[in-house]
């Protein structure tokens, strides 16, 4: 978007007590030209230069790259289409898992759910239930065999 060179170069010269500020820049007809400015005149060209590099590294940090790969960029999409078949296939393993997770004994299923949809860890468990964490664990394992075996069926 920016030319990585600025038209502008500013200076300052010191004689003495003074200081003198100059702006040199090339004109239409491709001759450099200088002149002296007011200090004013010299801080609004220096800022103006200071806005143009910040918007020059704004750009490099927020502009896409071409290189992205169409997967990177459709995870990216806030809505990924789906193809019709991993519609209906995620449908029908939603089914599947649903229905094998509803034929659990009641313990296991209730054990199986707050370990994997609740996202509680055995201990937690084993103190709502008032039983040992060993306990917790071989029947979440048992659980998720039984729902594995279904599902493999799908």
């Amino acid at each position: 978007m920016f030319n990585d060179k600025s038209p502008y170069k500013i200076r300052i010269e010191k004689t003495n007590n003074d200081k003198h500020y100059f702006v040199s820049f090339i004109d239409g007809q491709n001759s450099s030209q200088e002149i002296e400015v007011s200090f004013s005149v010299y801080r609004e060209i220096e800022c103006a230069m200071k806005e143009v590099q910040r918007l020059k590294r704004s750009d490099q940090r927020h502009i896409e790259r071409f290189e992205l790969s169409d997967e990177l960029i459709n995870k990216r999409m806030l809505s990924y289409q789906k193809e019709v078949d991993e519609i209906v296939f995620d449908i029908g393993l939603s089914y599947e898992l649903n229905l094998a997770i509803s034929k659990l004994p009641k313990i296991q299923k209730r054990r199986f759910l707050l370990y994997y949809d609740k996202k509680f860890t055995y201990e937690q468990i084993a103190k709502l239930e008032c039983c040992t964490k060993r306990a917790v664990k071989f029947s979440v394992d048992i659980a998720k065999e039984k729902v594995l075996e279904k599902i493999k069926k799908f």
